[in-house]
């Protein structure tokens, strides 16, 4: 067992950090030093994303809310039990939510989403990380999407 990974236990069972915290600390650890295999020949292959991570940071707004902070962690089952239960909306009801979002500008079709086109677009989420600094009138905005 490694250093990090015992003070991350230590802390943990101490109290100073929650489960939460602990799982994605482990979990980022695993990220930056990636097992070498036993022979020392290269590194194990990357276990699949566990989640989609959102984060959203906006500087403090004038109206005295305070700062806007967002921080939503999707696990990746529930992607895939959502594909799943898509299948059993009944057509008509499908066509209603098709024609809904084509005139909210989303040109998606339900119908096409499918648990195998899922797992190829998992497959894919191993290098997704997106940041987007904006600014607004009131400060800056910084949004990442990545999977962890």
């Amino acid at each position: 067992m490694s250093e990090n990974r015992k003070q991350i236990l230590e802390m943990l069972s101490s109290g100073k950090i929650t489960a939460d915290e602990a799982d994605r600390l482990l979990a980022a650890l695993e990220i930056d030093s990636p097992q070498s295999s036993a022979f020392g020949s290269g590194t194990s292959p990357k276990a699949p994303p566990k989640y989609l991570r959102v984060v959203v940071d906006a500087a403090e707004r004038s109206g005295g809310d305070g700062p806007t902070k967002v921080n939503v962690r999707i696990p990746m089952q529930l992607l895939r039990a959502g594909v799943r239960l898509a299948g059993l909306i009944p057509e008509q009801a499908l066509h209603k939510a098709n024609d809904a979002l084509r005139e909210k500008g989303v040109p998606l079709d339900l119908s096409k989403i499918k648990p195998e086109n899922l797992e190829e677009l998992v497959e894919q989420l191993h290098d997704l990380s997106v940041d987007v600094d904006a600014q607004e009138k009131d400060g800056k905005v910084n949004v990442r999407v990545f999977c962890e």
